[in-house]
């Protein structure tokens, strides 16, 4: 078999709006103008009809962070489950098809069906490109996307692995000019890769730090609602029973004594 391979998160979505994630290793380019993609299916699983019937998905780049979501999304059934939800994923509209994308995938590409070849135990979807969305957090100074910075993920024979360090650049291995600064700097350019990896990483886990935090003191300050309601009905029901007349009062009793 053919390794490494990129796992990415293809999402679709149904008639009625009912939107779906699948994870698939079996992917890739198959044309540069246009914009061609493919991506194979088992017509078991319960995206293929959804886009063999839509004609749409949108294929969503995985990272590190988004590695357990990915697994997850390949092992269980859209039938059972809604993965945006059960997973806090952000499902974000599509510009031009009505599949979502994800919003923490670095790159989504909005893909339209043009053909499905039946091969056997999958079938080939066929699809052009029609919009590129890219996170604009992994653009440079210069407006460069620096997509080696996304902590991209491939697939290994069932095992999921991080990208490593980078090696050279296309066609650098004809330039002089570029094969002397690959032995000069390789060090330095792989330390700005790191920091700049480490400083999104952070900024991420902050980000979810903060949303963890805000939603743990709206659950507290629900408890201590409801915490403050139940004291003040328990006491409003002491003043009532206080003021209820006693069954010892002498009212109570034919002969008007006390009972003692």
């Amino acid at each position: 078999m053919l390794y490494p391979l990129p796992a990415v998160m293809i999402s679709c979505a149904d008639e009625e709006g009912r939107s779906n994630i699948m994870t698939a290793a079996w992917t890739g380019t198959i044309c540069s103008d246009p914009v061609m993609v493919s991506v194979s299916i088992r017509p078991e699983r319960y995206s293929h009809d959804v886009i063999a019937r839509t004609g749409e998905f949108v294929i969503n780049l995985t990272t590190e962070d988004l590695t357990f979501a990915a697994d997850f999304c390949g092992v269980r059934s859209g039938r059972d489950v809604d993965k945006f939800e059960y997973l806090h994923l952000t499902k974000v509209p599509s510009k031009k098809v009505g599949a979502p994308s994800i919003g923490e995938s670095p790159v989504c590409l909005e893909c339209v069906v043009t053909g499905i070849e039946k091969l056997g135990t999958h079938d080939l979807f066929i699809a052009k490109v029609v919009q590129v969305s890219v996170d604009e957090s992994y653009l440079d100074e210069k407006g460069r996307f620096v997509l080696e910075d996304a902590g991209l993920v491939a697939y290994v024979h069932g095992t999921y692995l991080s990208l490593g360090k980078k090696l050279g650049t296309f066609g650098f291995s004809v330039r002089k000019k570029e094969r002397k600064e690959q032995r000069r700097t390789p060090l330095r350019d792989a330390d700005r890769s790191e920091k700049r990896k480490a400083e999104r990483s952070a900024e991420r886990t902050d980000a979810a730090a903060k949303r963890k935090k805000e939603r743990s003191a709206g659950k507290t300050d629900a408890a201590a609602k409801q915490k403050k309601e139940r004291s003040a009905e328990r006491t409003d029901a002491a003043a009532k029973r206080k003021k209820a007349p006693s069954a010892n009062t002498a009212a109570d009793r034919p002969d008007g004594k006390k009972k003692h």
